[in-house]
């Protein structure tokens, strides 16, 4: 069999890499390293896999001197691996391998109407973060050429209990184009949970709503409004979800192909929430 090529090895670890559970990052990192066996071949090839990953996962960063932590996301991107932060006006070099924040710079804000627009929209957004994920969560308003999107990230990383999770959910925000009325809002909200304990469960939920809001030219009527379509979509999402798994025990488990377990024993169905995965159905 002829030996792997560079690029080859560079594929396949980019690939691994980007699909990295959340939480599990330098494991699935380290791995990579140990199979690559090339220190100089991964760093130089792979950072763009890992650059896209933290971009994609809105990996939250700590900077110096601000109190509140910001996002890692395609939308405070400057290029050449600097991001910048709305609420402190400061610009960074990011880090991708270490995570960590460097160099920072003050950054321009936007002009008088988009960022009174960007402060009314995190004025509620605060509010909503500290109701709702108040332990781990972290939302940034970005206002980019007249352009704002609401992204949040909350996580809870539980390697003892052998389970991780990470939420992310972006919204762009029909304000600051002079328009009012009723007006389109898109989304998407992702969650994704993986579960190790003797066994390997992931489970990935993608959900992209329209909502309608009413917008005006009041910032802080409008922010109120648009915070509140965007809590009871994500709440109702996340019911969705929870309820979903509560009837998995009548649904999608009947739907397995294999009518008994390898131990040959019938499984209690009404019991399906209770079994220790890997450990019951051993």
């Amino acid at each position: 069999m002829s030996e792997i090529s560079d690029a080859e090895k560079v594929r396949i670890a980019s690939d691994f890499i980007k699909h990295a559970p959340p939480g599990e990052f330098n494991e699935v990192f380290n791995s990579v390293r140990m199979l690559m066996k090339n220190d100089d071949l991964l760093k130089d090839k792979c950072v763009n896999a890992i650059a896209q990953y933290n971009v994609g996962q809105f990996v939250p960063v700590k900077l110096d001197g601000v109190a509140k932590q910001t996002l890692i996301t395609p939308y405070n991107d400057l290029g050449n691996g600097r991001f910048y932060d709305e609420v402190s006006k400061k610009s960074f070099k990011y880090d991708h391998v270490r995570k960590e924040a460097s160099d920072l710079q003050p950054h321009p804000a936007e002009s008088g109407i988009t960022e009174q627009w960007r402060q009314a929209l995190q004025n509620q957004l605060d509010n909503y973060i500290d109701e709702h994920y108040a332990k781990s969560g972290t939302g940034v308003v970005f206002a980019r050429n007249g352009v704002f999107t609401i992204c949040i990230e909350s996580h809870q990383f539980q390697p003892k209990n052998f389970c991780n999770g990470r939420w992310r959910s972006e919204w762009n925000v029909p304000v600051g184009d002079g328009k009012s009325g009723s007006q389109e809002m898109k989304g998407k909200v992702l969650s994704q949970v993986h579960y190790y304990e003797d066994g390997n469960v992931q489970l990935f939920s993608e959900k992209e709503p329209v909502l309608k809001v009413n917008v005006s030219a009041d910032y802080e009527k409008t922010a109120k409004e648009i915070l509140h379509a965007i809590t009871e979509e994500e709440t109702k999402y996340q019911n969705a979800v929870q309820e979903n798994y509560a009837n998995m025990s009548d649904t999608t488990f009947k739907a397995l192909r294999r009518q008994l377990p390898v131990t040959r024993a019938k499984m209690d169905w009404n019991k399906a929430q209770t079994y220790r995965i890997g450990q019951e159905m051993k």
